[in-house]
C-alpha cells in the first residue's frame, strides 16, 4: 500500500523556519550557532517534542529526534540534514531534509503505523561551513572523522571559537559526539544544480558525490601610499593574485568534470590609496575521481611555487584546510530508492552530487544515500533558491516509503 505525506503541512513548516533570519529576496541567514540558527532549532523542537519526540543532543551541537519503534535496542534508520544556511541562502538548502523528515515521522504518526526499528530525525551542526570552516563539522566529528578538539578550537571571522558559542547555548555539558549503530542514513536535498529540471525528472538517486578540496592562500608583501611609490619598487601582491586567478582558472578548465572556485578575496588594509600589504583568498576544488583532483591539488601546489620563485619579494603560502574525498553512496539503498520512485509513479535519474553534504561522512559510518528534488534554474546558496510544493512532497514521499522499506511497517 502506498502512503503519502501531507504536503500542505510540509510546506507550511517550511514557510514558517524561513521566517526565521529572513534576508531580502526571500532569502535567510542564520549562521551556525548564532541566535537566528537556535531559534531554528528551538522552533524545530517545539514541533517535534509536541508530538512526543524526544530530543537528545551532544556537545557539538547535533540533535537527535527520536520515534521508538517496536524493538528499542535495534539500531534506528536515520534521517535528516541541516538547518544553518549561508549568509545570504535561501529556504530549502538542507532545510527540505529535516522537515521532510519530520513529516514522515509525523504521517507514520498520523496513520497509526509503527515499525520495527526506530527512527531518528537528525540536525547536523554547521554543515555550510560558511562561519566556521571545515564545512560539514557535527556530522565529521559524530562519524569521528573530524576530531572534536580541531572543531571546538575553529575561529569565525570575529575570532568567536565553536567552542564559546556551543557553551552560551548550553552543548558543552551534552555527550561526547557519536552516531552510534545504525542500520542506514537517508538525506533528502535539493540538488542545487540544473540537471533534474533540464531533464524532467523528479528524483534524483544519488550514487555519490564529488572529492572537495579547501586552501586558504595568502601573499604578503608591502604596505605603502599609493601615490609616492614608482611602480617598478613596490612590493604589491596584487599582480601575483592575477596570476594564481589565472592559474585556478586553468585548472578548473583542463577537464570538463573538474569544478574551481574563488569564493573569497580580501585586500589588507582595504583602502582605496593604500598598495596592499597582504591579499587573502580561498580556493575551493572538486572532481568526481580521487585521482583526478590529486592531479589539480598538484598543479595548484606547483603552480604556487612557481609564482613565488617568480615574484621573490612576495612572500606565498598556501594552507591546505579541508579534503573531504570522493564518495560512493550504498548500492543497495539506490536500487530500493528507484523501485519507491517506481511504485510511486516518479521519474529518476542516477547522478553524482557536485555539492557536499553530511551523508558524505555518515557513508563512511553506515549505509548511506540520498535522494534529490530540482530546483529552479539549478541556483542554491542564494536568495531565489527554490523548490516547488510539488516537488518538495515527491521527495518527502520518497523519504517515507524509504522508511517504511528499512525500519519496518508493522500496522
Amino acid at each position: 500500500m502506498l502512503h503519502h505525506v501531507d504536503g500542505e503541512r510540509l510546506w507550511a513548516r517550511l514557510m514558517a523556519m524561513a521566517r526565521i533570519g529572513p534576508v531580502a529576496g526571500d532569502g535567510n541567514c542564520r549562521l551556525t550557532l548564532s541566535d537566528e540558527d537556535e531559534a531554528g532549532r528551538a522552533l524545530l523542537a517545539s514541533w517535534c517534542t509536541a508530538r512526543g519526540f524526544a530530543l537528545r543532543r551532544d556537545a557539538i551541537g547535533n540533535l537527535f529526534f527520536r520515534r521508538e519503534g517496536r524493538d528499542p535496542a535495534a539500531p534506528p534508520v536515520l534521517v535528516g540534514s541541516h538547518l544553518d544556511t549561508q549568509p545570504t541562502g535561501g529556504r530549502f538548502d538542507g532545510i527540505l531534509g529535516v522537515l521532510a523528515g519530520l513529516e514522515v515521522l509525523e504521517t507514520l504518526c498520523d496513520l497509526g503505523l509503527e515499525t520495527e526499528r526506530p527512527l531518528d530525525l537528525c540536525v547536523w551542526t554547521n554543515e555550510e561551513g560558511s562561519r566556521f570552516q571545515p564545512a560539514m563539522m557535527g556530522s565529521g566529528v559524530a562519524c569521528g572523522i573530524l576530531p572534536f578538539e580541531q572543531a571546538l578550537a575553529a575561529c569565525d571571522a570575529d575570532g568567536v571559537r565553536v567552542a564559546d558559542e556551543l557553551s552560551r547555548h548550553g552543548y558543552d555539558t551534552e555527550p561526547v559526539p557519536d552516531i552510534g549503530p545504525a542500520d542506514c542514513y537517508i538525506e533528502l536535498h535539493i540538488e542545487q544544480g540544473p540537471i533534474l529540471e533540464a531533464s524532467g525528472k523528479t528524483i534524483g538517486v544519488v550514487t555519490g558525490g564529488q572529492g572537495i578540496r579547501w586552501y586558504e592562500i595568502a601573499l604578503t608583501g608591502e604596505e605603502t601610499h599609493a601615490g609616492p611609490v614608482p611602480m617598478r619598487l613596490r612590493k604589491d601582491p596584487v599582480p601575483v593574485l592575477a596570476r594564481l586567478i589565472d592559474l585556478v582558472q586553468e585548472i578548473g578548465n583542463r577537464d570538463p568534470e573538474a569544478r574551481c572556485t574563488i569564493g573569497t578575496v580580501r585586500a589588507l588594509p582595504g583602502s582605496i590609496n593604500v598598495v596592499p600589504g597582504r591579499v587573502e583568498m580561498t580556493v575551493d576544488l572538486r572532481h568526481p575521481d580521487e585521482a583526478e583532483l590529486n592531479v589539480m591539488h598538484d598543479a595548484l601546489i606547483q603552480g604556487c611555487g612557481a609564482l613565488a620563485k617568480r615574484f621573490p619579494d612576495i612572500a606565498l603560502e598556501v594552507a591546505p584546510r579541508w579534503h573531504s574525498p570522493v564518495v560512493r553512496f550504498d548500492a543497495t539503498l539506490a536500487g530500493q530508492v528507484k523501485s519507491c520512485c517506481e511504485r510511486l509513479g516518479l521519474a529518476t535519474r542516477d547522478m553524482v552530487s557536485g555539492a557536499g553534504h553530511d551523508a558524505f561522512h555518515l557513508a563512511r559510518r553506515v549505509p548511506t544515500v540520498m535522494i534529490f528534488v530540482p530546483c529552479r534554474d539549478g541556483i542554491s546558496h542564494n536568495p531565489r533558491e527554490y523548490a516547488s510544493p510539488e516537488d518538495a512532497t515527491a521527495g518527502a514521499d520518497v523519504l517515507l516509503a524509504m522508511v517504511l522499506e528499512r525500519a519496518g511497517a508493522c500496522g
